[in-house]
């Protein structure tokens, strides 16, 4: 009885332990300096703010860390007698960023629904036709005369591949000139051109691009399905974002009174003067 009792209450003792780790709060104080208290949330906001290399670092690495580095800086802070302005100027700019990145989150995380993105893919896409994508080789040389001469050699019955590997100057000539699926834009207009001109198949006569002459084959053409919601959800979703950004900071310029200076009145050069933020 006297062990069951025990038992109880330690079970209970674990559960008002592991009830109170559930019920942190960002207020919680961790560590006081001098007086000076250090909450669970600066904490937080410091492990945000990490650079990268230090994100995947586990834990319970992390909180100690980045609690002695809190403690020092409080520690360092304590002797600073006065606040010199330009502290209190980059904290009014970092409120300013902090309370501007709040309102801009709000926006973008409404801009952003089902219904939104399917508007969006539906405006884009609608009526689009898929486009062609071609799977070509070439010969690249120098001058005319080399490319006339390639494609005597290849329509007398050359191997393609061969020629290409024996007298190509372009960096796909130890691939057999292979250019793999490519398709609109993607080479340069005169390329494109003799390309969308071909049958496959066929061997295109010299082609001249800024990169010398071409001797062009058509090996395959396929239509390109067109994406997609969900291969274009992310790019959508910057977009709607970005809109609703850049439509929430018009309606409220042009509901602001924002003053600016007068042309000249001040040098640009006054940017990099470091010493105005010297306390006088």
């Amino acid at each position: 009885m006297h062990f069951k009792a025990k038992f109880m209450a330690s079970a209970a003792l674990s559960l008002v332990i592991s009830t109170a780790a559930h019920a942190q709060s960002a207020s919680d104080v961790v560590a006081s300096v001098n007086g000076t208290d250090i909450t669970l949330g600066e904490m937080i906001i410091t492990r945000a703010q990490l650079p990268q290399q230090y994100q995947s670092l586990p834990n319970d690495v992390l909180f100690t860390g980045i609690l002695d580095q809190l403690i020092q800086q409080q520690l360092l802070a304590d002797q600073l007698e006065v606040d010199p302005s330009r502290v209190a100027i980059a904290l009014l700019n970092e409120a300013r960023s902090l309370r501007a990145g709040e309102v801009i989150t709000e926006i973008t995380d409404n801009a952003v629904t089902d219904e939104a993105l399917q508007a969006a893919y539906d405006e884009r896409f609608a009526g689009a036709e898929p486009s062609t994508e071609y799977n070509a080789a070439h010969i690249l040389v120098d001058t005319e005369e080399e490319a006339v001469a390639v494609k005597t050699r290849v329509d007398g019955g050359a191997d393609f591949a061969e020629t290409a590997r024996e007298v190509s100057t372009g960096p796909s000539g130890p691939n057999g000139g292979d250019l793999g699926w490519f398709g609109a834009g993607m080479m340069v207009a005169p390329f494109e051109e003799a390309v969308v001109a071909l049958e496959v198949g066929e061997i295109s006569g010299p082609v001249e691009t800024q990169f010398g002459w071409h001797i062009i084959k058509l090996n395959e053409s396929r239509a390109q399905e067109l994406p997609s919601l969900d291969d274009v959800r992310e790019e959508l979703t910057g977009q709607l974002q970005s809109a609703a950004i850049e439509s929430r900071l018009t309606e409220l310029q042009d509901a602001a009174e924002i003053t600016m200076p007068e042309e000249g009145a001040f040098d640009p050069e006054v940017l990099v003067n470091l010493d105005l933020l010297m306390d006088e």
